[in-house]
């Protein structure tokens, strides 16, 4: 019985340590494109980060239980702020819009999608 808790206990925590990342590109006002990577991490949820070379904005966000839908607050070194929805269509994959606080709305895309912008 020992054996199996502790087997049990292992798996747990090498899940709970296993994080994701994937390519993320975010296209802003004027065709701006922001690229960085998103990494999704079991039971806690994900963050990202991407920079155009002067700016670099990020967010990070809590699992999404029942939903493919995630919205989670963005931030930018040069001030700006924001809200970002994002949908996955695969675990993998998906995208969704990010709404800055001067009413500006950005792409937002991950997974291989991102790898084309």
């Amino acid at each position: 019985m020992k054996r199996l808790i502790c087997a049990l206990a292992i798996a747990a925590g090498a899940l709970t340590a296993c994080d994701v990342t994937h390519p993320v590109a975010v296209v802003g006002p004027k065709n701006t494109v922001y690229r960085g990577t998103a990494t999704a991490s079991f039971l806690e949820g994900g963050w990202f980060q991407a920079t155009n070379g002067k700016t670099t904005c990020s967010g990070r966000y809590m699992p999404a239980a029942e939903t493919k839908t995630v919205t989670f607050p963005v931030r930018c070194n040069n001030g700006l702020r924001g809200i970002g929805t994002a949908t996955y269509e695969t675990p993998y994959a998906g995208g969704g819009e990010i709404v800055m606080q001067d009413g500006t709305r950005w792409k937002f895309i991950f997974g291989r999608g991102a790898l084309i912008v």
